[in-house]
This record gives structure tokens, sequence and C-alpha cells, in this order.
């Protein structure tokens, strides 16, 4: 059974989170990213540009979400927590899928012992319900991301395959990701292609409202 604990502690944590790594504007501002670019070859039109790295390890557009992720040495924590949640076979699949990939200092910034917690069997529905509200269902860049802001008056909704929504804001070049709890997270690296959708690297774990 699920600790009664468990949603008070992932609160608190997320408030941790926004306190330890929030940045000033001028900060995220100035942060280095990477821009957008094309997946794979179109038929017939210009060749693809290569991804972007992760970790300093080279992304395959032609692998899966799990298995670009599991090459990266800065997403092991990701890893083990979607190998817990039993979701390997759904990010395998044909999707295809926005996935923000929160970085194992991400993961790191939550309160001590968070994430063994998170890893338990009996806390497996809270932490199904943290990653999915990282993935978002059809592949949207960063590029269209930037105009739905622009579009939005300068925010976006995405809603996540958990059901709660993200909101996406600019602050300065950098795309911003804002939780139900009003926590921040910030795209590190952005258009990592991949054969069943796109990943954006994040620097921070956004939690979604948990009973």
């Amino acid at each position: 059974m699920m600790s009664k604990t468990l949603p008070l502690l992932l609160m608190t944590s997320a408030l941790a989170l926004a306190a330890c790594s929030g940045k000033s504007k001028d900060d995220v501002a100035s942060a280095s990213t990477t821009p957008a670019n094309p997946a794979l070859a179109v038929p017939n039109g210009p060749p693809a540009v290569a991804n972007p790295t992760v970790g300093g390890v080279p992304m395959m557009a032609t692998r899966t979400i799990v298995d670009n992720a599991s090459a990266a040495p800065n997403l092991s924590t990701l890893v083990a927590a979607v190998k817990a949640a039993d979701l390997v076979g759904t990010l395998s699949g044909p999707g295809p899928f926005t996935v923000f990939a929160p970085t194992n200092d991400a993961f790191g910034r939550l309160a001590p012992g968070m994430v063994d917690t998170l890893l338990k069997p009996e806390n497996k529905a809270s932490l199904t319900k943290v990653l999915t509200y990282h993935v978002v269902p059809g592949v949207i860049t960063a590029e269209d991301l930037r105009q739905r802001i622009t579009a939005g008056g300068g925010t976006a909704t995405l809603t996540t395959v958990e059901g709660d929504p993200i909101t996406a804001t600019l602050v300065g070049a950098v795309i911003a990701l804002t939780d139900v709890n009003g926590n921040k997270s910030y795209v590190e690296t952005a258009d990592v292609r991949q054969s069943n959708g796109v990943v954006h690297v994040v620097n921070g774990v956004i939690v979604p409202k948990l009973s």
C-alpha cells in the first residue's frame, strides 16, 4: 500500500526543487541550449541534421526513447525509474511521444531519499504519475513550443499523458515548464529526435497533483 505521507513528501520536495534549482531570468536566458534539429531525412529532401549529444553520447534518431536514454549516462536515474514503473514497453512503442527528460542532477535536487522512496514497489502508482507527467502525446519540437507560446500570448498549455497540464513559457530564449504546483524546469537540450518521438532534456523534475 502506498504510504499516505508520500504525496506530502513529493509536494515538499517539489518546492525544495524550485528553491534549489531556481535561476534568475538573466542566468536562464544566457544558458546554453541546443537548437532544433530535423529528425530523419525526408525522401527526396535535404539530409537530416545530426542529433545533439546527451551526456556526451551520440543519440540516434533511429532508436527508441528508451534505447537512447539508456545510452546517456546523465539519464540513468530516469531509466531506472521508467523500468520500476514498467513503462519501458510504452516508451519503446510506436508513440509518438514528446518526453521532457530530467537529468540525474534534476532527480538529485529532490528531497534526500525521495528517489529511493519513489522506486519502491509499493510506490509504483505515484512514480508512474510523476513519470507520465513528463510525457505529452505527439511530436512537439522546440520551434512548435515557441510558436504555441507566441500564439498564446506568452504561454502554452500542454496536456500530459498523466492528465494534468504543463504550462510552457519563454525566459529569454529558453523554454520553461511550470507544473501544477508552480515549480519550474528549464529545457537544457532540445529536439533530441527518436524513432518514436522527441526528447527535450530538462534540469528539473516536475510534479503533478498527487492525492
